[in-house]
Order: structure tokens, then C-alpha cells, then sequence
């Protein structure tokens, strides 16, 4: 199971509204700068799997890396390859991410995390 967390970016406006609305909510969850502290491969695809969606979809793809790294849309990478990119070149993960009890939402817009709180 997924442990409760923000994975934040402090330089990203929307992360930071994020984090700024669980604490108005009173939610204190740990802080995870994925920058600095990228998940596992493992963990990014059990985050894919809890907000129902492929890693492909949890990339970044207008991020220019994605085009110098080669990658592509309409790449047919097994899951845990596209995983992989992402732990180790983690400018590529969407932000932010929040997981509390099990559930994920991504925080575009930061409303979005409200449901996670019902």
C-alpha cells in the first residue's frame, strides 16, 4: 500500500498551492521533493495504478527532456520502463502528486485533491 504523501516540487506554483490547501485542511502528510528524492520505479506505477492511469500519462511530455531523451507518445515501452524514466530522470514526473489512505490524486488543478479528503 501507498504511504501518505505530497510529492512537491517547491518552485511550481500549482505544487505549492497544493501543499498550501492540505494545510488549510489541517491534512499533515509528509513532504517528498521528488526532485531531490525521486519515488522507485515500483512506487511510481502503484501511484499510476491509483489514479487509474499509464506512466505515459504521469510524464511530463511538453518538459524538453522528454524530446532530448528520444522519448515519444507513441513509444511501446513496457510500464515499468516508462518508470524507470521517470525515477531517474524525475523533471519528467507531473506535480504534484498527493496520496493519502491509499487513494492519489494529481494536484492540476489542487482542487483535485479534495476528493482524496471525503
Amino acid at each position: 500500500m501507498l504511504s501518505d504523501a505530497i510529492y512537491h516540487n517547491p518552485r511550481c506554483s500549482k505544487s505549492r498551492a497544493t501543499l498550501a490547501l492540505l494545510q488549510e485542511r489541517g491534512l499533515e502528510i509528509p513532504v517528498i521533493e521528488y526532485l531531490k528524492d525521486p519515488p522507485a520505479p515500483t512506487t511510481l506505477l502503484a501511484i499510476c495504478q491509483a489514479l487509474e492511469c499509464s506512466p505515459l500519462q504521469l510524464m511530463r511530455i511538453k518538459e524538453p527532456l522528454f524530446k532530448t531523451l528520444g522519448l515519444s507518445k507513441q513509444d511501446q515501452r513496457p510500464l515499468n520502463e516508462w518508470c524507470q524514466l521517470m525515477h531517474d530522470h524525475p523533471s519528467l514526473i507531473e506535480r504534484p502528486i498527493v496520496v493519502y489512505k491509499g487513494k492519489a490524486a494529481l494536484g492540476r488543478p489542487p482542487e483535485n485533491v479534495l476528493a482524496l479528503l471525503d
